[in-house]
């Protein structure tokens, strides 16, 4: 009998990691469950280095045509929450963002990669800057798998209006949360 129970958890073990290592995963260097002063915006009241996060992901799905990236926090007092990042149109063949590729400026975004317009009225990363006292917010840092080589926008889109493409059409998504406050 124990030999059927050793059996049965090792099939298990070997079938759910065997399973968990296929499935399309977003992680960061920089990022753990909390976002810092360097991914803070300098701005807004904020003070921070507002340095976009190094973001890597792995097993895209087949099919995968191109992908985005956006950063979204649904507990800003706004009634709609805030977009703090919106970046499309990266090439299939990269799977990863380097530190600071949100900054247009620098310009360390894969070529043909749009940044387009964030709720700060800017191009490109901007950071936490949660009002002071508003307890954590949540920063949802989400690529997106797309069946598209472009969604044919550009980079003054707004940010709904890239979420409207990017529903239409994603094969996959991951995620990562990150909380801060002030």
């Amino acid at each position: 009998m124990k030999t059927i129970n050793l059996f049965v958890v090792l099939f298990f073990l070997i079938s759910t990691t065997t399973y968990a290592q296929k499935t399309f995963t977003l992680s960061s260097d920089d990022l753990g469950g909390e976002a810092t002063k360097a991914q803070e915006f300098n701005g807004f009241g904020c003070s921070g280095e507002n340095q976009s996060p190094q973001l890597s992901w792995k097993n895209a799905p087949e099919g995968t045509k191109s992908f985005a990236i956006t950063m979204y926090d649904p507990d800003a007092p706004t009634g709609s929450g805030f977009w703090h990042w919106v970046m499309f149109d990266i090439p299939a063949d990269v799977n990863e963002l380097v530190t600071n590729a949100g900054i247009t400026s620098l310009k360390l975004a894969p070529k043909k990669a749009i940044q387009s317009i964030t709720d700060y009225g800017i191009k490109g990363f901007g950071g936490p800057c949660p009002p002071k006292g508003h307890g954590f917010h949540q920063y949802i840092i989400t690529i997106y798998a797309l069946k598209t080589d472009t969604l044919g926008l550009n980079e003054n889109t707004n940010p709904a209006v890239v979420g409207f493409y990017l529903w239409n059409q994603t094969l996959a998504k991951a995620s990562i949360i990150a909380y801060y406050k002030r």
